[in-house]
């Protein structure tokens, strides 16, 4: 039974990641920023049969992350996945030539750099043959088209997916896999009501990333296959 950690998960794809981890028997920790819809999500889980655990995480806050990475020690022993699902995307966001500095920021800080931090932190309990799970999107492609529709969004990934690569070669020698993943337009909060996949069809690569015999690694999959940088 691995003990799997997934950022961001009390709604959406996060929480269906979570879902689909209990079910199989995993030992899965759900996190939030705010506690009262994670303790929320985690007695929602319950009242389905299933057991879950909650730890208080806001991936831009460097102090709980060290809190997160601690209590995973302590409860835990160790982190066998780190599912690093926590995105955002701004309504402002609309034109790369006049989206403000606040919504460029933050939108780069939160998709970018937060995973990158948490993983920073969470590597020293990764043990040998532990696998990182990067939520990314096709819309960070630098082989696919530009479409225009939430362009800093967009850059936010392109540069996620630079930084799972680096990440997959230094962590490499620990025998770590890292793999970024597209979940598709999913019909959450932050893909809309237009969307035409679920929540359940969205979260099934984490899943199989996270469960799978002997992943690769430095790739980025959809579908469970391997699509274009």
């Amino acid at each position: 039974m691995k003990v799997i950690l997934v950022t961001g998960a009390n709604r959406g794809i996060g929480f269906e990641i979570v879902r689909q981890l209990a079910r199989l028997g995993e030992n899965v920790i759900l996190t939030a920023r705010d506690s009262a819809k994670g303790m929320g999500a985690v007695e929602k889980l319950a009242s389905e049969g299933l057991k879950v655990h909650f730890i208080h995480l806001d991936i831009t806050s460097r102090q709980q992350i060290f809190e997160a990475v601690d209590e995973v020690k302590q409860r835990f022993g160790k982190l066998d996945v780190l599912i690093n699902n926590s995105g955002i995307m701004h309504k402002q966001d609309r034109s790369i030539l006049q989206t403000d500095d606040a919504v460029i920021s933050d939108t780069l800080s939160t998709n970018a750099l937060a995973p990158l931090k948490v993983t920073q932190a969470f590597a020293s309990i990764i043990p040998r043959g532990g696998r990182v799970i990067i939520m990314s999107s096709d819309g960070g492609s630098m082989s696919n088209p530009i479409g225009g529709w939430s362009p800093v969004y967009c850059v936010s990934k392109s540069m996620l997916n630079a930084i799972t690569r680096h990440l997959a070669y230094a962590l490499s020698e620990k025998g770590i896999s890292v793999n970024a993943m597209c979940p598709g337009w999913v019909k959450t909060d932050l893909g809309g009501s237009g969307a035409p996949l679920t929540a359940e069809q969205g979260a099934d690569t984490a899943v199989w990333l996270a469960t799978t015999d002997k992943p690769e690694s430095g790739k980025i999959w959809r579908n469970r296959k391997k699509i274009p940088w």
